[in-house]
């Protein structure tokens, strides 16, 4: 009993309670940004040299944090916000609702539209309190949406995709929609869509990583929601 009573003041030590902040942040921002699980290794090894948060030390998080800000992420400071889910099924399932977004399939990326959606899926007021093993059901639910609106999830010998082609698959389920909703040439090929429409040359050396691809889903999912704004869909 009395080693109990001496343990329990580390819970509140303060240089710790710090550290879980900057991991939280950490993997918020990796939420935020969508980064794919090989370029988020990739980008802490080559900020940190670990391939693990838990073996940075405090001074190579905040690197680590300041990298990610310079990608684009942006501190989320209101309180509410420490309840957004971060487990494995929220992160899979957050990663696909944002690539339904670009797609056209629903209106709004934000945040409280996949909780909504989540909660008819699952029975469960929110995300964060999910179980694990219930994670299939949104997962698939996900994924049926995008298949029913032309995003392949698998090849023509229904072996599912890596992940860098699911986003070329979802960048061509894009493309596609284009053409039929926006009145986009039926002969553009990807390479010319994306340099046409976006600015993006996609013609280089080297094979396109999943990020890019990913990028590329956004762009053309800003000009599909310009061209031609989501009719009905989910949220």
């Amino acid at each position: 009993m009395g080693n109990a009573v001496k343990a329990a003041p580390a819970r509140f030590d303060k240089p710790s309670q710090q550290r879980r902040s900057m991991i939280a942040k950490i993997q918020i921002a990796r939420t935020q940004l969508a980064i794919q699980e090989d370029d988020y290794r990739q980008m802490l090894l080559d900020t940190t040299g670990h391939m693990s948060l838990t073996k940075c030390s405090d001074a190579q998080l905040a690197r680590m944090i300041e990298f990610l800000k310079s990608r684009g992420f942006r501190p989320i400071q209101q309180k509410g916000n420490a309840g957004i889910a971060q487990h494995p099924m929220a992160r899979k399932a957050r990663a696909l609702w944002i690539s339904l977004h670009h797609l056209g399939v629903v209106r709004s990326a934000h945040e409280g539209a996949l909780e909504a959606f989540a909660k008819r899926q699952l029975g469960c007021d929110k995300l964060i309190w999910a179980r694990q093993s219930d994670a299939y059901r949104l997962i698939e639910a996900l994924k049926n949406m995008g298949e029913r609106n032309g995003w392949a999830m698998s090849d023509h010998m229904d072996k599912p995709f890596g992940p860098i082609g699911l986003q070329q698959s979802l960048c061509k389920a894009i493309l596609a929609r284009l053409k039929r909703e926006a009145n986009i040439p039926e002969d553009w090929s990807l390479d010319i869509a994306a340099y046409r429409l976006c600015g993006i040359d996609t013609a280089c050396e080297t094979a396109y990583t999943a990020q890019q691809y990913q990028d590329l889903a956004e762009a053309l999912g800003k000009k599909l929601r310009e061209l031609a704004p989501v009719r009905g869909g989910q949220e």
